[in-house]
């Protein structure tokens, strides 16, 4: 039993994983079979992981078609981003309040290391998800953590970093040294500001990347900003 279960989980976390760095993008079908030959498990814990990710919302049952890799329309996307804007705030305001100096450090550090990737999107999606992850730690609230790191999670059914936008990489870069800044400075009201301005500008740039990818038919692969 306890072998089952372990195997139930690492399938479930690789299933997710597949989602997440767009292995498998929004819109793929899962197939119950194609999951225990993939991650080599038998079909029990690959049907496990597939309800699991059901309850979390990352796969969907569509009529005829059965489980696929769920896919976020227009007013879905506005919704997330929305509430992303309110957490993000907060978790940047109690930064602000809470951060101890290595963690502002680690901040500046991940932004110094922004330049050396810039022409990279992908790399620049991955090291932003860890920006954004210290600064969920650094406001030292294990429910907010907790919410954005579910909110973060259903970034990936986005499909495509908005950080191959051009121009959104400078603007993003400046973005983030304002949040540290303000965070550096104690300054809970300025934390939130610029975090707040900082998701409406991703908001924009995630609007004009679907535009594009839709009248192109070519949707985007790693989630980002």
């Amino acid at each position: 039993m306890a072998t089952e279960i372990s195997r139930g989980e690492a399938a479930y976390r690789k299933l997710k994983e597949a989602i997440q760095d767009g292995t498998l993008p929004p819109g793929t079908r899962i197939r119950e079979i194609e999951i225990a030959e993939r991650f080599h498990v038998s079909r029990t814990p690959a049907r496990d992981a597939i309800r699991r990710l059901e309850s979390d919302g990352l796969i969907s049952f569509v009529p005829r078609q059965g489980a696929v890799v769920s896919k976020l329309d227009h007013q879905e996307t506005m919704e997330l981003y929305d509430l992303r804007e309110v957490l993000e705030g907060s978790a940047a305001a109690f930064a602000a309040r809470h951060a101890s100096e290595a963690e502002i450090e680690e901040l500046r550090e991940l932004v110094g290391s922004e330049e050396a990737i810039k022409d990279n999107p992908a790399r620049l999606a991955d090291l932003n998800r860890l920006f954004h992850s210290v600064l969920y730690r650094a406001a030292h609230n294990r429910y907010l953590e907790r919410s954005l790191i579910g909110l973060r999670d259903s970034m990936a059914l986005l499909g495509g970093t908005s950080l191959r936008v051009p121009g959104r990489y400078e603007t993003a870069h400046r973005e983030h040294g304002a949040i540290i800044a303000a965070i550096a400075e104690r300054d809970s009201a300025a934390a939130e500001t610029a975090a707040r301005g900082h998701i409406r500008q991703a908001q924009r740039a995630r609007l004009k990347m679907m535009r594009e990818d839709l009248l192109a038919g070519e949707p985007g692969r790693d989630d980002g900003e």
